[in-house]
């Protein structure tokens, strides 16, 4: 078969093998969904819950050494500045931060300390705050990460991506104003986890294949909630026997405001230039004459071709994992933290929510002041609107007020943080107004489809 590269013509099997084999591989790891012990979920989560499984009673333990050698590393490199940290560029990057980074991840080893020993005052220590953070969010990013971070590039850097954006890019940009290979992060999201899909576009922007502008719409726009976590929170709220049209529900009204988001301030806003240190990395541009099938498999091919040495992508998987664990965990800790102490300890969300009462009062909406302030806590975390919505006696309340935390998508707990620690430009207080605008946009779809659904 003959390849175009580069204006050269290149026939060899072995590059067709070099797409087709880790490529079949990564879409079995995080495509493809498997059902394990009666429950949905991929490759890598089959992966993570095997350590989990075995290792469940350490990962806690291992997760207060990760914290204080954060902090022990970070103080020793901003004080010290050893050699062997200031001329290395990652572990510089890691270690060497400014005095609120330093200070988010001092926080965060006093929480992990505190809820682990049970010690200290009962809002830091208690099982819903900060021992939700260190039994319950900081173990699933520990474990999804090592195997996501090690074998993405099988997903990513092998021409897959290329092939698949070829292939939906007449449906993307119309629809989403975004590239085919997006299509792919929402996959990944939807079959595995929201995180694995902001990770596929935190590499992606950073390799120069996003804009700021498509990289800011994707993470918080297509890494939609997956079937699994999805299934556990309607079971949260005993909804379990409306699955199916309680996802479909969730599934309408992300797609509606998957074609909103993208064209309305602050996504709308960002600009459609690429991350300055490498620069614009992809072409769509796409020669007359030729089928998108076609020039979809000569682009991989040729991505494959050029792909980097198996040493370099174990070598970027270990430091992707890395970065995960030693930079974002604390700050998962710290800040995810204190947003749940702030939802379980203070009238905060309550009072905020407020005038949301009258409004889902005229949508007829039994229990509108226990359901308003779950409309606005999921800000928080994902999990806090269904644990409070599970006690609303209303079923239809409970089915708008769970399928509304899984359409808002920005959770500071775990997503928010991920994006704001990474290199795409999106803001705490824009997260917030994407909170926002999604909640305006979602809430009237899911209602209007509960009321058909649920009696």
């Amino acid at each position: 078969m003959s390849v175009v590269y580069k204006g050269e013509i290149a026939k060899t099997r072995s590059t067709v093998w070099k797409f087709l084999l880790p490529s079949l591989i990564g879409v079995l790891l995080f495509l493809v969904p498997i059902k394990v012990n009666d429950e949905f979920t991929i490759g890598v989560g089959v992966l993570a819950t095997y350590l989990t499984d075995n290792f469940g009673n350490w990962i806690p333990q291992f997760i207060l050494i990760i914290l204080g050698f954060t902090v022990i590393m970070s103080l020793l490199t901003v004080t010290i500045k050893p050699k062997f940290i200031v001329e290395n560029a990652f572990l510089k990057n890691l270690f060497l931060v400014g005095p609120l980074n330093i200070s988010m991840r001092i926080i965060g080893f006093g929480v992990g300390v505190m809820a682990y020993y049970q010690i200290g005052p009962e809002f830091i220590s208690s099982r819903t705050t900060g021992g939700v953070v260190l039994y319950d969010l900081a173990p699933v990013l520990l474990t999804w990460f090592l195997f996501a971070g090690i074998l993405l590039p099988l997903l990513v850097e092998f021409g897959l991506m290329e092939f698949i954006g070829s292939l939906v890019k007449n449906i993307m940009r119309p629809l989403f104003t975004l590239p085919g290979r997006s299509a792919v992060d929402c996959m990944a999201s939807w079959m595995g986890a929201g995180t694995v899909g902001v990770l596929v576009t935190m590499k992606q922007y950073d390799e120069g294949y996003y804009s700021k502008r498509e990289a800011a719409v994707i993470a918080t726009t297509f890494s939609i909630a997956s079937v699994a976590f999805s299934l556990v929170v309607a079971n949260i709220v005993d909804l379990g026997h409306l699955f199916i049209p309680f996802y479909l529900t969730v599934s309408a009204a992300s797609f509606v405001a998957a074609i909103i988001m993208p064209r309305i301030k602050p996504l709308s806003n960002k600009l459609d230039t690429y991350y300055e240190p490498v620069g614009q990395q992809i072409d769509e541009t796409q020669p007359e004459g030729i089928s998108n099938i076609k020039w979809g498999w000569q682009q991989a091919l040729e991505k494959a071709h050029t792909a980097k040495s198996p040493k370099r992508l174990i070598q970027d998987g270990v430091e992707t994992v890395l970065d995960i664990w030693l930079g974002l965990i604390p700050l998962v800790m710290s800040l995810g933290a204190i947003a749940l102490i702030i939802a379980e300890f203070t009238p905060f969300f309550n009072i905020i929510s407020y005038p949301l009462v009258p409004i889902l009062e005229w949508m007829q909406l039994p229990e509108a002041a226990s359901a308003a302030p779950t409309m606005l806590v999921g800000f928080a975390d994902m999990f806090l609107p269904s644990v409070i919505a599970g006690g609303i006696d209303a079923e239809i309340t409970r089915f708008v007020a769970a399928a509304l935390s899984l359409t808002q998508l920005v959770y500071m707990s775990e997503i928010g943080i991920l994006i704001l620690r990474s290199n795409i430009p999106v803001n705490f207080l824009e997260l917030f107004i994407i909170f926002i605008q999604r909640t305006i946009i979602t809430l009237p779809i899911i209602v209007l489809i509960a009321h058909f659904i649920v009696f």
